[in-house]
C-alpha cells in the first residue's frame, strides 16, 4: 500500500461538508492508496455516510467506528493502528483537497528522496474548488536536505500538520502517539515528527483547501479550549526532553512554547471568554515562568511577539491584578471608539 489517508470525523454530516471532503478523496489521481476514516462517536448522520462511501467504495474505504469520543487526536491514533501506507497523511473532515494533490506530493517524494512533502493551502468559507485566500504553510528556504538551520526554522514555523504526508516510519517507528481528549493535537507532536526528517519538500501550490467557519476549533474561545492549548504545549516540552532535542534547540522551542501555551492563550481568554478569572490568569503567567523563567530574553521573543503584547506582558509579570484592570479599560476604550 502507497498511502494511507486518515480522516478524524465528528459530527460533519450538516450542509454535506463531510461528503465533499470524501469525494475529494475518493477522486484522487492515484490507485494504490486507502482511506482510513475514524467516526469520533458523532450524534448525526456522520457515520452512516461513512458507511455509504465505505459499501461504495470497499477497496478504497476503511471506516472505524469509535466506541468513545476521544477527540481528533484520538480518531487519528486509532487510524494510524490501522494504517498500512507507506505514506501517511491526514484531512480534516470538513476540508477537501485538489483531485491530484496526493499524485503531487508523491511523484515530489519519489523525484527527490524527501521523507516528508508538503504544498500551499486556501482558506475558503464555501464548499467549492475555487481558490480562495492563499496561505503559503512553509518557506522555500525549508526545504531539502534538512540540517540545523533548517530544523530550527521548521520549529518556528512549522505549518499545518495537515497539510503534508510522512514516511511511514517517521510516524510509527516510534512509541509517541497524538494526544487524546483535546484540541490543538498537532502542535503536541509535529516537532518529533520533522526532526526525524531528513528531506522536506514543499510545492508552492495551493492544494489544500481550508473550511472557515464560526465552529471551527480556532475561532471557538472558552476556558476549555483555553487549557487543551496549555496542555499541548506542554506536551510538546515533554516530547523535546523524550526524544532528548530539548538542549540543542531550546530557544525554538522556548519560542514556540511561550507562543502556544502563554501569548496565543493569554491573549485570546482575555478577548473571547466572557467570564474572566484572575485565578486562570495568575496561573497562568506563573507557570510560563516556572517552565522558561527567560523567555522575555528569548531571542526571537522581540520579533515573535507584538510589542503591545510585550507591554501588556510586562504589566502582569507585576501585577495579574493590574494586567486584568488595565486590559479591561484598553477594551473598552477601543469598543467606544468603534462605535463613534
Amino acid at each position: 500500500m502507497l498511502l494511507s489517508v486518515i480522516v478524524p470525523v465528528y459530527n460533519m454530516a450538516e450542509g454535506d461538508k463531510l461528503s465533499f471532503c470524501m469525494n475529494s478523496l475518493v477522486n484522487q489521481t492515484i490507485e494504490d492508496y486507502e482511506i482510513i476514516a475514524v467516526d469520533d462517536c458523532s450524534t448525526d448522520r456522520s457515520l452512516e455516510i461513512l458507511r455509504s462511501y465505505e459499501r461504495k467504495y470497499p477497496e478504497k474505504v476503511k471506516v472505524i467506528a469509535s466506541p468513545e469520543n476521544r477527540r481528533q487526536g484520538g480518531a487519528k491514533n486509532l487510524g494510524l493502528a490501522k494504517a498500512q501506507g507507506e505514506w501517511i497523511g491526514f484531512i480534516d473532515s470538513d476540508d477537501w483537497v485538489c483531485d491530484d494533490y496526493y499524485e503531487k506530493l508523491l511523484k515530489k517524494a519519489e523525484e527527490t528522496g524527501a521523507d516528508m512533502v508538503g504544498c500551499d493551502y486556501h482558506l475558503t468559507g464555501e464548499h467549492s474548488m475555487q481558490i480562495g485566500q492563499i496561505v503559503h504553510n512553509n518557506k522555500p528556504s525549508q526545504a531539502g536536505i534538512l540540517n540545523e538551520e533548517k530544523y530550527r526554522s521548521l520549529i518556528l514555523d512549522s505549518g499545518s500538520l495537515v497539510v503534508k504526508i510522512y514516511r511511514r516510519h517517521i510516524i510509527l517507528d516510534y512509541p509517541n502517539r497524538f494526544p487524546e481528549h483535546i484540541f490543538y493535537e498537532d502542535n503536541a507532536i509535529s516537532n518529533s515528527w520533522m526532526l526525524r526528517a531528513k528531506h522536506f519538500e514543499y510545492i508552492q501550490e495551493p492544494m489544500y483547501y481550508y473550511y472557515q467557519h464560526d465552529s471551527s476549533t480556532v475561532h471557538t474561545i472558552t476556558k476549555s479550549r483555553c487549557e487543551d492549548r496549555m496542555e499541548a504545549a506542554r506536551v510538546m516540552v515533554r516530547e523535546a526532553r523524550e526524544f532528548d532535542y530539548l538542549e540543542q534547540y531550546y530557544p525554538e522551542i522556548e519560542s514556540s512554547f511561550t507562543t502556544l501555551f502563554y501569548v496565543n492563550t493569554l491573549f485570546s481568554y482575555m478577548a473571547g471568554v466572557k467570564k474572566k478569572e484572575y485565578g486562570f490568569v495568575k496561573a497562568l503567567y506563573r507557570e510560563m515562568k516556572e517552565t522558561f523563567p527567560g523567555f522575555m530574553e528569548n531571542k526571537y521573543y522581540g520579533e515573535r511577539v507584538h510589542a503591545e503584547e510585550r507591554k501588556l506582558i510586562r504589566l502582569q509579570s507585576r501585577s495579574t491584578l493590574l494586567f486584568m484592570l488595565y486590559y479591561r479599560l484598553l477594551w473598552t476604550y477601543r469598543n467606544l471608539r468603534k462605535r463613534l
